[in-house]
């Protein structure tokens, strides 16, 4: 069995190629280019790998061509968490750090974790993940020059300053408006999108924008459990203690996109008292001593494990469910 190792850079990949057989590595550079992608599939076929099991980190937007790509060709994909493959450095002893060691490292985490296969999204939720992405990126430019109006407004501004940026807002609330109904229709089109989206807002707290955000998670990512969402997503506990003397506060772990966490956080601010299930974890952790910060990080993972629990069962939410 082959494993291949791949280190994402914005300008190249480094490659390594491990027979498990043998342990013999051979090493390949490439473009991160569409054309570099088809040079790596002739020297795969080159060596005789077969379709070797590809490991790499997911880094930025960087590595998302190239995932593809192989993926599209046959290959299996796996995307490891780049603390677990510095842990797994550390225990074998390497020290130094270079994109040829890095991707033999993720190459020999392959053969030995044998890390679960990455599911390509469609192309239609490639589709609606660009739209949406593109979509944060003007309402957040929008903000900030609202901002700089405001501002604005408490200082001696030339006209012509105000007047550039009461244009910017002019042009970037139609362009906001345009991939709204962009998304919208993209999500009407699809049955599965719409369905999806439909469950999902019969949870109470969970407006339009969550919906959107968590279809298209959902449309690109397979869960087994509630609990590997919640993990993905960064809002599990985690505990840092030791014997007597260490006692750590538990804290949420943020290892997931942090984008998600930000939509879910208002929502739940607000299920905490519209919805059954998060308003009764909300009142009997307070009962217990623990802080609003606590008890809302919960209600932001209470959330998450109803939005599986609608899409895991294709039913919508019942208030009357007890788990």
């Amino acid at each position: 069995m082959f494993y291949l190792g791949v280190d994402v850079a914005k300008a190249k990949l480094d490659c390594m190629l491990l027979d498990s057989s043998n342990g013999k590595l051979k090493s390949k550079s490439i473009t991160n280019t569409p054309a570099g992608f088809v040079q790596l599939l002739e020297w795969l076929d080159k060596q005789k790998a077969g379709n070797p099991h590809v490991v790499m980190e997911p880094t930025g937007t960087y590595h998302e061509a190239a995932a593809l790509a192989l993926a599209d060709a046959g290959l299996v994909v796996s995307f490891v968490n780049p603390a677990q493959v510095r842990a797994f450095a550390q225990g074998l002893g390497v020290k130094t750090k270079t994109d040829k060691q890095d991707s033999t490292v993720l190459a020999k985490f392959g053969a030995t974790q044998k890390p679960d296969a990455w599911q390509p999204p469609s192309q239609s939720a490639r589709r609606l993940k660009a739209l949406l992405t593109r979509r944060d990126a003007v309402a957040d430019d929008l903000q900030r020059e609202r901002n700089r109006q405001e501002a604005n407004n408490f200082s001696l501004t030339p006209e012509a300053v105000s007047e550039s940026i009461a244009q910017s807002i002019a042009f970037l609330e139609t362009e906001l408006n345009r991939l709204e109904k962009m998304i919208a229709s993209h999500i009407d089109n699809d049955p599965d999108l719409r369905d999806k989206k439909d469950l999902l807002e019969t949870i109470p707290g969970v407006g339009p924008r969550v919906a959107i955000h968590m279809t298209t998670l959902f449309a690109g990512r397979t869960f087994d459990s509630a609990e590997q969402l919640a993990a993905y997503l960064g809002l599990v506990p985690v505990e840092r203690q030791s014997g007597t003397s260490v006692r750590g506060r538990p804290h949420m772990s943020k290892a997931g996109p942090a984008h998600l966490r930000k939509v879910l956080y208002m929502p739940a601010v607000v299920a905490r008292r519209c919805n059954p299930h998060i308003k009764a974890l909300n009142e009997r952790l307070l009962a217990k001593g623990k802080s609003k910060m606590a008890a809302i990080g919960a209600a932001m993972r209470k959330l998450a494990h109803l939005c599986y629990g609608v899409i895991h069962t294709g039913k919508p939410y019942d208030p009357k469910f007890a788990a």
